[in-house]
């Protein structure tokens, strides 16, 4: 399992990848669940323009949560829903679709390897949510702009098109941020640092105990740390530039500071680890942590997981912050991964449709999918977890900023893919082998390339 997640990491993967992390489903693959939500007694009343049509990926999650929503979506509204899910959701409506009998809602994240929803995409066959945004939430009375959590609804896997216009409603998603021992810092005194410029300080004054301010489990992930890097330095118009190759990008003020921490990071960073960054020895990394030999590691959720048996120093407790900012009164941003539901263009029942992804962020929905372990991103969300997953997911009600993206696809070229060229030499930068001018060189060549094969 750990050979998996961080292989997930090397791949930047996207939230659909992430949706195996749950309760197991009770449905057969080959049993799609088509029975319409609430109409067991025959009671449930249909929209205007029929029964309202659902269709949800059916992950380790399981499907029971999504049927307990649109049974409370019908019971708010009064309109009845048509249910289905599956783990191969593609193949059970693709011919359908194809016939031009559309699900008026689908929850199917991007990056699978069918591409469905890349596919509406491309073809601009999606409904435009962005009023969604400003619909209050069915039996509340907040709108749902104000549940939703700073920066999911401004990144390109909800505005495809760059064109400020919302079209896929982020859903499920798992944060990533720098992990540490809070019972160190509530020992020594220590403050966790909200700028680069005090993390440096914060090196320093544990250099002189003997502890370092860094360590990495391998260096794939550096993948969610310098995607949130590059939105803390310049924002989301710089990461979806840097993320797109775009020619000169490497050579601005921000591409330089994002270099000049990661090179400065890496002379903080505890002299054993390039050695244990691989597949076999990473928990020998995110072991110093617990022993109180480095201060912070980047890492996700599931480390509480996957360190359960590990030894710890006394008094550990685990921390989560995110990367500090820039400067002072600056953003600090936690990456993360989301799944995505969206409206095809082809649907009957739009106006319901939108009402159901109201919903969806309702506190009532939101408790019901938090019980099967899918997290949906509202703010104060944490109030309602327990344990550890209340202190992570509390991240953005924390003040950080969520950063959200990977780099762009490209037709493969031999030798070169994005790990090898942004963080594999981060391995070289600690040990000293590699300068931060052959770092970016390298980036610069491999950049070029990448932008003259990009999948269009």
């Amino acid at each position: 399992m750990k050979k998996v997640i961080s292989i997930l990491l090397v791949a930047a993967m996207t939230a659909s990848m992430m949706a195996g992390c749950g309760k197991k489903a009770d449905t057969p693959a080959d049993t799609p669940d088509t029975a319409p939500a609430g109409q067991e007694t025959g009671e449930a009343p249909e929209a205007a323009g029929g029964t309202l049509k659902v269709a949800a990926i059916e992950t380790a999650y399981g499907s029971d949560m999504w049927k307990e929503v649109c049974e409370a979506f019908t019971a708010e509204t009064g309109i009845a829903v048509e249910l289905i899910t599956d783990k191969n959701l593609e193949d059970v409506i693709g011919s359908a679709m194809k016939a031009g009998d559309f699900p008026d809602v689908i929850h199917l994240a991007t990056g699978r390897e069918d591409a469905l929803t890349e596919t509406f995409i491309k073809d601009q066959n999606l409904v435009e949510l962005t009023d969604v945004l400003s619909m209050t939430v069915p039996g509340e009375d907040n709108k749902v702009s104000d549940k939703i959590a700073g920066g999911f609804t401004e990144t390109a896997l909800t505005n495809p098109y760059g064109d400020g216009k919302t079209y896929l409603a982020p859903m499920f998603y798992s944060p990533c941020g720098l992990f540490y021992n809070a019972g160190l810092f509530e020992e020594k005194g220590w403050t966790v640092p909200t700028t680069w410029d005090e993390m440096w300080e914060l090196g320093d004054k544990a250099k002189a105990e003997g502890i370092s301010l860094f360590t990495y489990p391998t260096t794939g992930y550096f993948d969610a740390f310098f995607y949130a890097l590059m939105y803390s330095v310049g924002g989301a118009d710089f990461f979806n530039k840097a993320t797109n190759y775009e020619e000169g990008i490497w050579d601005t003020e921000e591409a330089k500071m994002c270099f000049d921490i990661v090179a400065k990071l890496a002379s903080y960073t505890e002299p054993t680890t390039p050695a244990q960054a691989n597949d076999q020895d990473f928990t020998k990394n995110q072991q110093l942590v617990l022993d109180n030999k480095a201060l912070f590691m980047p890492n996700g959720t599931w480390i509480v997981g996957e360190m359960a048996e590990a030894p710890r120093e006394e008094g550990f407790a685990w921390g989560m912050t995110a990367l500090p900012a820039v400067e002072a009164g600056g953003d600090g941003y936690s990456y993360t991964w989301f799944e995505q539901a969206w409206i095809p263009s082809g649907a009957v029942n739009q106006d319901a449709a939108k009402q159901f992804i109201a919903f969806l962020y309702s506190d009532t929905a939101c408790e019901i999918f938090a019980k099967a372990g899918a997290i949906q991103p509202v703010l104060n969300i944490a109030d309602k977890l327990e344990g550890d997953n209340k202190l992570f997911y509390a991240i953005y009600d924390n003040g950080a900023k969520a950063a959200m993206g990977n780099f762009a696809a490209f037709t493969p070229i031999e030798g070169l893919d994005n790990r090898t060229v942004w963080f594999d030499p981060v391995n070289s930068l600690v040990s000293g082998t590699m300068t931060e001018d052959d770092w970016i060189a390298g980036i610069k060549d491999a950049s070029d390339q990448m932008r003259a094969n990009l999948i269009q």
